[in-house]
């Protein structure tokens, strides 16, 4: 049956994660990709930095190269990752906010080459700030609620789902270009981070009748918002209703400010008219031969590193 006409079908709830050697995930589906941003519905507005690519450098005598494309920065895993739980591209489900697509293309940050049949992860909060999985541990629009920021160091602080609730979830394959589309809303923010959306990059398993089965996860990251659209964001409901003090993007203190190779998205919405929705992209680098769960991102304030460690 092809994945996205197969039923969705949700986890025991058990706690393993996708740094164990073998993955296997239900499959969800039915969910067909809304063509948010296509055609004439956008006027283009890149509100992010210079993209991360590098031209190619021509071959020395040795025939060695340069990297075409810099390695993403990693990123801690947070608190509230649920492995692999939905394959599905449209993660809205029933969540109010500013529609948006996702477009992420994942390459070999040595070859260039585009990785094809990887496995993507994205998870956010809602609009007021809310994970789903986790709504009781999560403060959303009060800042009275108990705290939803990341865990102060490592990816080691996981927590176990506290609800059934999955939205704004969802892994997809990318294909023969190395790109993978979800559609989704702009996520809202809660307190003491900056508004992100979370991710991780699963390599060297198989797709089977049932998901993704196998392989191991060469990127764990984060992608980010230009102030410009968060603020015109603000400004419409939901996101208005929030009573949460937002952080900026400059005061958050996981995003490493290098620009689009931090997760700084390339976002096009229509001025004064972002509720009619965002076409957000983004080119990650990896490399498909190291493992990256989360575990060996700095913590907050600390030193970015994009550096791989290698698996086994």
């Amino acid at each position: 049956m092809p994945l996205d006409e197969a039923q969705d079908s949700s986890r025991d709830g058990s706690s393993s994660r996708a740094r164990t050697s073998r993955r296997k995930v239900l499959v969800a589906g039915g969910a067909a990709v809304a063509a948010v941003g296509a055609g004439g519905a956008f006027a283009t507005r890149a509100v992010a930095g210079p993209a991360p690519a590098k031209a190619r450098a021509k071959a020395s005598g040795t025939g060695a190269t340069e990297a075409c494309y810099r390695l993403s920065t990693e990123a801690i895993e947070g608190p509230y990752y649920i492995d692999a739980d939905k394959i599905r591209r449209d993660v809205t489900e029933d969540r109010e906010g500013i529609p948006m697509t996702l477009a992420i293309k994942v390459v070999d940050s040595e070859t260039c080459r585009p990785l094809r049949n990887a496995a993507v992860d994205i998870w956010h909060c809602d609009a007021l700030g809310v994970y789903s999985g986790y709504e009781s541990m999560s403060s959303g629009g009060s800042p009275s609620g108990p705290p939803t920021g990341e865990p102060p160091a490592g990816g080691g602080m996981h927590q176990e789902p506290t609800d059934d609730e999955r939205y704004l979830r969802g892994t997809w394959r990318t294909d023969h270009s190395g790109t993978v589309r979800f559609t989704t809303v702009f996520p809202g923010w809660y307190q003491g981070r900056a508004v992100h959306i979370h991710t991780k990059v699963h390599v060297g398993g198989a797709w089977t009748k049932e998901g993704y089965e196998g392989g191991h996860t060469c990127h764990t990251g984060q992608f980010y918002f230009e102030e410009e659209a968060v603020l015109a964001a603000a400004e419409v409901e939901p996101y208005a209703a929030s009573t949460v003090r937002r952080t900026t993007l400059t005061e958050d203190m996981i995003y490493d400010r290098s620009g689009t190779t931090g997760g700084l998205l390339t976002l096009r919405y229509r001025k004064h008219r972002i509720a009619a929705g965002v076409a957000a992209s983004i080119t990650v680098g990896v490399d498909p031969q190291a493992t990256h769960d989360g575990d060996d991102a700095p913590g907050p304030g600390g030193p970015a590193s994009p550096s791989a460690s290698p698996t086994g």
